[in-house]
């Protein structure tokens, strides 16, 4: 009796052991099924994120960044290939006059510590012609630079150049004959009129950022018509003069300066065209 009970115990404790030992392969089993479907499932996840912010990037680095145009015009100014008048004032010293301009007013050399070379001063309320006539051909071009010296630029009113029939500076020309006007004061505006052929026209010219610096000038005339440029940029290509119109250039210092703002100009070099 006793080796049947003793039997049955040994076969009741093997029999626990074994199914212990299956249901822990089961689980084990399980637990692996169980990652390898999540490792699955954050592949998945992972790939669909990965898809989402490449397709986003490729959008956002295709897309403009700005929807606004800018507009390039280029720069057409082409000189003369002979020259008729050149002057930048190097062979003079500081605070001498200069011979080859007339005013009504003082001519005076200056330097400036920002800019090299020898600059004109220009006087308020002066007018400055070549002393030299020069007879001018029906096609030509004409380059100088402008420089200010101000604390701010609406301390100056304002600039004027152009052409005008006589060359004579017995009065102060505030506009005359075709002629462009630097209006300082106002900051961004520039007009180009002809009293010849009653012609005025207005633009829009930041003077701002030519506040203690130089501006380069280029003006084209032919024939009939005027081409001006500042700095590159061209503001006007218009019909300024008559068939029989006689031309000298000038350019007039302002009406008034103002917190001791300075206008100097320098580098001239006009040109004429050989004929063909």
């Amino acid at each position: 009796m006793k080796s049947k009970t003793l039997l049955f115990s040994l076969l009741t404790l093997l029999g626990l052991t074994v199914g212990f030992e299956a249901e822990a392969q089961f689980g084990s089993l399980f637990q692996k099924a169980k990652d390898k479907a999540a490792q699955k499932a954050s592949e998945a996840i992972d790939k669909k994120t990965a898809s989402t912010s490449s397709s986003s990037s490729s959008t956002s680095s295709g897309a403009p960044k700005s929807s606004k145009i800018i507009i390039n015009s280029g720069f057409d100014f082409v000189p003369g290939d002979t020259v008729l008048f050149s002057e930048d004032f190097a062979s003079l010293p500081v605070g001498a006059s200069t011979k080859a301009l007339k005013t009504n007013g003082s001519a005076t050399i200056v330097s400036v510590n920002t800019e090299s070379g020898k600059w004109l001063s220009l006087a308020d309320h002066a007018t400055y012609k070549f002393s030299k006539q020069i007879f001018y051909p029906k096609h030509f071009t004409v380059e100088f630079d402008i420089l200010t010296a101000a604390d701010k630029i609406s301390d100056i009113y304002p600039v004027n150049f152009g052409f005008v029939t006589d060359n004579s500076v017995r009065d102060y020309i505030s506009s005359g004959g075709a002629y462009v006007q630097l209006k300082y004061y106002n900051n961004d505006d520039v007009s180009i009129n002809s009293e010849f052929v009653s012609k005025y026209l207005n633009s829009n010219f930041d003077l701002t950022t030519f506040t203690n610096r130089k501006m380069h000038v280029s003006m084209v005339v032919d024939g009939d018509r005027l081409v001006v440029y500042l700095d590159q940029t061209k503001l006007a290509d218009t019909m300024a003069f008559l068939p029989t119109t006689a031309k000298n250039l000038y350019i007039s210092g302002p009406m008034q300066y103002q917190n001791g703002a300075k206008a100097m100009v320098s580098n001239f070099v006009i040109k004429g065209f050989k004929k063909v």
